[in-house]
């Protein structure tokens, strides 16, 4: 009896003590500076039980898992200890310097917070193994690489990067989004956007792999020296292979979101070179033709004529200056007009730089347009190249004559320029109009003067019932959403018609079709579109089972083309299915 007294004393004196301890509500993180691609775990302990506890909202941040709660509880010497544990492990949404707010619980009716914690996320790292989880085995089979065309360019010679998605074959990407993107600050940049993603094969360190690619981008260095090319990075939604299989042998798939991203490259920028490099080099790196032309070599003097000054080919036409002319002063000469045509595709800008400049000569006689020079560095040849136009003059027929006048003494007299008119110089102008008369008919209450001040008054309500009808077609949005997307189907289904024969870009097509006819009829997204989502939403449309069992078939014959070849008769029958399954479920909604 006394030895159970003794125990209940203890464990009265233990809790007493834990009770007696200070309340410590603490936040904690696995590390303060992490890559986008990479986890950050987040744990929230204290050492008393309480209620109530509330997270805070992780800006910056999408919650992975959690929370997750464990407890602990031990006693040393006597003395007990007590520790609960609300854990969270998040995966950033962008970079930047982010705060875990503080969180909340309540103990003994008081609320207690933990401290905020600065976490800050660069760009993507190279990311260690973490287990053999279908993270981790997604994260094995695709990767994202980026490929550069040149590594040591010359300052302002372009370059290409392209980012190409390798998946392997056992492995199915349903959808990707971009979550961040290289910010080029050292390049002039520009994208060549994909207009459709086509797959193609290929290998990938000596293994067959299939990969698209999604973004070409060309790039002007801006600086010399080690220059750094900053990653993408992708949240990718994939299915992998697991160990289990189901009743008829094939192997299960588990779904995975992994971040990818492109490892960081650097490209080492060469200066242009200074031996030979001319006075009036304005930045032009490339290989260009250089033309000055006038629309007119003779003409009256008060009439404008065109000066064109054009450098044409391939470089870095957006990135300099072309020569001004030097014009005798007296001719009138206007700001040039830049009439550039410039395309940019994967070997870098081409096209032509153009200055037009409206000269007007104000006098009679004979001006000669000196020969002007350009000067730019070929990178084929690593030297620098000038080319010269050729002198030009412009004759001014007529006109007044420019005569200085003769010096007078008189004091109160000033030299004076003379000028002396042409007797045609003002021919242009009419002196007499030769006016006629013309028989007046009476428009003042006529059938045309009712007519057309009736026709306003009539206009307006239709004006206004048209207008109407215009505002309610832009305010559906959700009409205008379904109509587009109905359009894009049929577009697609064409399109697949004209790939009969060609497998990838048929069933490429025919997939797309499917998809944009369920956003028109189901209102539902592409990443929302799995199987039994599908199913169920037709049923609850009341569309037959045997008509829905017809469209899932050709959505998995979409699937299996990517790896089984098919005939040009089967797609044909694909074709035909897919047109009279869209034409019978258009008939039971």
């Amino acid at each position: 009896m006394k030895l159970k007294l003794y125990i209940f004393f203890i464990m009265l004196l233990s809790i007493a003590t834990v009770t007696a301890q200070d309340v410590s509500f603490v936040a904690k993180v696995n590390k303060k500076k992490l890559g986008i691609n990479e986890r950050l775990r987040v744990d929230f302990e204290i050492n008393q039980d309480g209620d109530n506890f509330k997270r805070p909202s992780f800006e910056g941040f999408k919650v992975f898992s959690g929370p997750n709660q464990s407890v602990s509880r031990s006693y040393i010497n006597g003395k007990g200890t007590y520790s609960k544990t609300f854990s969270y492990t998040l995966i950033p949404t962008k970079r930047g310097k982010f705060t875990i707010n503080q969180a909340e619980i309540t103990i003994n009716g008081e609320i207690y917070k933990s401290p905020p914690i600065e976490v800050t996320v660069t760009a993507a790292v190279n990311k260690p193994k973490d287990g053999n989880d279908a993270a981790y085995i997604a994260s094995e089979n695709i990767h994202l690489v980026a490929e550069i065309s040149k590594t040591n360019p010359y300052l302002n010679q372009a370059f290409t990067v392209v980012y190409k998605l390798y998946v392997s074959q056992n492995t199915s990407v349903s959808n990707w989004r971009e979550i961040d993107s290289p910010k080029f600050a050292d390049f002039w940049s520009q994208n060549i956007d994909e207009k459709q993603f086509k797959i193609y094969e290929g290998e990938y360190q000596g293994e067959p792999y299939r990969y698209v690619i999604l973004r070409r981008t060309v790039l002007y260095p801006q600086k010399t020296g080690k220059l750094n090319i900053e990653p993408l990075s992708l949240s990718v939604s994939v299915a992998v292979p697991t160990t289990r299989r189901d009743i008829f042998g094939r192997f299960l798939t588990q779904n995975a979101n992994i971040t990818v991203s492109a490892k960081n490259r650097t490209i080492q920028v060469k200066p242009l070179p200074i031996d030979g490099k001319p006075d009036d080099f304005t930045g032009a790196v490339g290989d260009f033709d250089f033309t000055v032309t006038t629309d007119k070599k003779t003409l009256d003097a008060s009439e404008a004529f065109q000066l064109s000054v054009e450098a044409k080919g391939n470089g870095n036409l957006k990135l300099f200056d072309l020569p001004k002319p030097n014009l005798p002063s007296k001719l009138e000469v206007y700001e040039p007009e830049n009439a550039d045509k410039v395309r940019t595709n994967l070997g870098g800008m081409s096209g032509l730089k153009k200055n037009t400049y409206t000269v007007v000569p104000a006098f009679k006689g004979k001006y000669p347009i000196p020969s002007i020079s350009f000067s730019y560095f070929d990178p084929k040849t690593e030297r620098y190249e000038r080319k010269t136009s050729s002198e030009i003059v412009v004759e001014v027929l007529n006109g007044p004559v420019d005569v200085n006048a003769s010096s007078t003494t008189t004091p109160n007299t000033t030299n004076k320029q003379q000028v002396v008119s042409a007797d045609k110089q003002f021919a242009y102008i009419k002196s007499t109009a030769n006016l006629q008369s013309i028989t007046k008919k009476q428009f003042f209450k006529s059938g045309l003067f009712w007519a057309l001040t009736g026709i306003p008054f009539l206009l307006i309500p239709i004006a206004m019932i048209v207008r109407k009808k215009r505002q309610a077609y832009s305010n559906d949005v959700q009409g205008n959403r379904i109509r587009k997307a109905d359009k894009l189907a049929r577009k697609f289904l064409s399109e697949a018609k004209k790939n009969l024969g060609s497998q990838k870009e048929f069933y490429i097509a025919m997939e797309r079709a499917l998809h944009n006819y369920l956003k028109a009829k189901l209102n539902i997204q592409t990443s929302e579109m799995s199987k039994d989502r599908i199913t169920r939403l037709l049923k609850e449309r009341e569309v037959d089972e045997s008509t829905t069992i017809e469209f899932i078939s050709l959505l998995e014959s979409c699937e299996f083309a990517r790896y089984t070849p098919a005939s040009s008769v089967a797609m044909q029958q694909d074709y035909d299915k897919a047109v009279r399954v869209i034409s019978t479920i258009d008939k039971q909604l």
